[in-house]
């Protein structure tokens, strides 16, 4: 079932991919090369939806049930063993030694002094 959602989810992928591309933009008549707006709407030019724009919806949601069926399938074979931190294993801390501090030289008497 798993490879079945998937291959279809991929599939549908690509679908998406061509089907966006191979639509033409919001401007792409001569008025919307020179910033007309080419129509005589508030908002700017806004056809009836074709057939790509049709796909592309029905597409997008079937992407959207595909992806969220494949993540409650992963969900479910995948078994939570609990946290992350729970399975972290308290190892003993261990002191580190610090050396001895290193006593200071004791000045030497120069060669002819005496005692």
């Amino acid at each position: 079932m798993l490879w079945a959602v998937t291959a279809l989810h991929v599939i549908t992928c690509f679908f998406l991919i061509i089907v966006v591309l191979l639509q033409s933009g919001k401007a792409a008549d001569l008025a919307g090369a020179f910033g007309g707006m080419g129509s005589q709407t508030v908002f700017g030019p806004r056809g009836t939806a074709t057939v790509l724009s049709k796909a592309t919806t029905v597409a997008a949601a079937l992407f959207m049930v595909t992806s969220l069926g494949l993540v409650i399938m992963a969900n479910g074979q995948t078994r939570s063993s609990g946290s992350v931190l729970e399975k972290r294993k308290s190892a003993p801390v261990q002191q580190q030694k610090v050396p001895a501090p290193i006593p200071a030289p004791q000045p030497t008497p120069p060669a002819g002094a005496k005692k």
